[in-house]
């Protein structure tokens, strides 16, 4: 996923499907110097990651 359509996603009201390693999650926020972003899984919002930009996927 390029920088520009993951800081779309994060600023969106509208829920897009973002997957991690196939598990739904939620765009926090976006890193463009280090590209990556902060996510959590949906159903587990307790768990932050900071992952790599290619590493997700939009469904």
């Amino acid at each position: 996923m390029d920088a520009f359509r993951a800081q779309e996603i994060a600023q969106s009201p509208v829920m897009a499907d973002v997957r991690y390693d196939g598990t739904p999650v939620y765009i926090q926020r976006v890193d463009e110097q280090k590209h990556t972003v902060r996510i959590f899984a949906i159903d587990d919002p307790d768990n932050e990651l900071d992952v790599s930009l290619d590493s997700l996927e939009e469904y």
